[in-house]
């Protein structure tokens, strides 16, 4: 059964409807347009448009087609053309011909907005408490390992920090990731239905009443805006497409980090996998994973941006094109939240090994610049007399620290036994919180 075809004369190909049908991947939203019908029939019973009985009658059989649809008992599949469609269809087969009243003063066009809309709301805040629950992971791991670790810029030994510092600069990543989600949320989060398909209805409806129903903030103020936008799904797959970035960046440092070369952490063997020739490999297939999965979620964006770019207002089938993109990519990232949670929850981190890289690093000749600067030398002075110190210290395979005052003098009369203090790391850290809670 179509939900058109009066003034056609001829019936659709079935090329045409296989390839119109979109059942196979909006099925997902099936809640969302039970609850979005339901919330439509209540409004028509309140303003007098259906009547007591009608909507009653309306509102249970959709009620037992939810509850069927999540017991099993109903399975969404057959020729329909979508998730509109199978719910409307059934919902005639349970209740008759008062079922067909559903769809007064409704499109489609603002029916599948509401759908898009609720589910899009629901799904960007089970994204949020997943970050909740990864931030807390991520501070527990801080926590727990507050161990010298170097700290790289072009991936060169640096300078001196912690572990724990080092985790928490993603805990401020995901923070921002949070807010963004969440702004978008505020921004999308009013009721189209009502706009019918581009311009309203002339049936006395009560648009507050579904806005309230369905717990949005308010109704959109323009109908063509209302069916025709798709900006809520551009912004939260963007949102999304900056979180998997930062998920990217940490599974390198993992993957990174977990190789013999850097052998800072170790990977669970319940998030890794071995190899079907080399006996010994012990590969970080779990970050390799999210890091390779960025790109899928980049590729959604890139398809919504580009569907969208030239449409004409108002709805338009390529709209359509809107679902698939979305769905796979919030899955994706719920997928790659939890894995991050599990992988960094049973994180081994190895202190001595980071340790050794510190003092392997020569990680306090910048310190030793600043000493010689508080001393009284210029900085582009001191800058070369630390270079100088390097070199040397690579030449005699010795740590700056472990020089001793006459070599430190052969350099600069300015150095005392304070330089000690000065360049130990332990100090150096000190100094670096003692700043930042200033």
């Amino acid at each position: 059964m179509k939900l058109w075809g009066g003034r056609f004369k001829k019936k659709e190909s079935k090329l045409m409807e296989d390839f119109n049908s979109s059942l196979s991947f909006d099925k997902k939203l099936y809640f969302e347009d039970i609850k979005g019908s339901q919330a439509h029939a209540k409004m028509l019973t309140q303003c007098g448009i259906l009547t007591e009985e009608e909507g009653s009658l309306i509102v249970s059989g959709l009620t037992s087609m939810l509850e069927d649809i999540e017991k099993g008992d109903l399975t969404i599949e057959g020729e329909y053309e979508d998730i509109h469609s199978f719910v409307e269809v059934k919902l005639i087969e349970r209740v008759g011909e008062v079922g067909k009243k559903l769809h007064t003063a409704r499109s489609r066009n603002d029916q599948v907005a509401v759908d898009m809309r609720l589910y899009s709301k629901k799904k960007a805040l089970e994204v949020v408490e997943l970050i909740n629950e990864l931030q807390n992971v991520i501070s527990k791991l801080a926590e727990e390992n507050p161990f010298i670790m170097p700290g790289y810029t072009h991936l060169q030994r640096a300078q001196v920090v912690t572990f724990k510092h080092h985790m928490m600069a993603y805990y401020n990543m995901f923070g921002r990731d949070k807010k963004r989600v969440l702004n978008a949320v505020e921004l999308m989060d009013e009721n189209p239905l009502g706009c019918g398909a581009l311009a309203g209805t002339i049936y006395n409806i009560d648009r507050q009443y579904t806005t309230n129903e369905l717990q949005f903030k308010k109704p959109v103020d323009n109908y063509l805006d209302g069916v025709s936008d798709r900006d809520y799904i551009i912004e939260l797959i963007s949102c999304f497409s900056i979180l998997m970035m930062h998920f990217s960046r940490l599974s390198e440092e993992l993957i990174l980090w977990s190789s013999k070369e850097f052998n800072f952490i170790e990977i669970d063997d319940q998030y890794a996998t071995g190899s079907s020739i080399m006996p010994q490999k012990k590969n970080p297939d779990a970050p390799e994973l999210i890091r390779g999965k960025t790109g899928r979620v980049y590729g959604a964006l890139i398809s919504i941006l580009t569907t969208m770019k030239g449409l004409p207002l108002a709805y338009n089938k390529d709209m359509q094109e809107d679902k698939e993109p979305f769905f796979d990519a919030v899955d994706t990232v719920l997928k790659c939240i939890s894995m991050m949670i599990a992988v960094l929850s049973t994180l081994k981190v190895k202190k001595e090994n980071m340790l050794n890289a510190v003092k392997s690093g020569f990680l306090n000749a910048t310190e030793v610049a600043d000493y010689l600067v508080n001393k009284g030398m210029a900085f582009r002075d001191a800058h070369g007399v630390a270079g100088s110190i390097v070199l040397y210290c690579e030449e005699k395979n010795k740590a700056i620290e472990d020089l001793k005052i006459e070599e430190f003098k052969e350099f600069s009369s300015l150095f005392e036994e304070d330089i000690y203090e000065f360049i130990n790391y332990e100090s150096i850290l000190k100094r670096g919180i003692k700043k930042i809670m200033q």
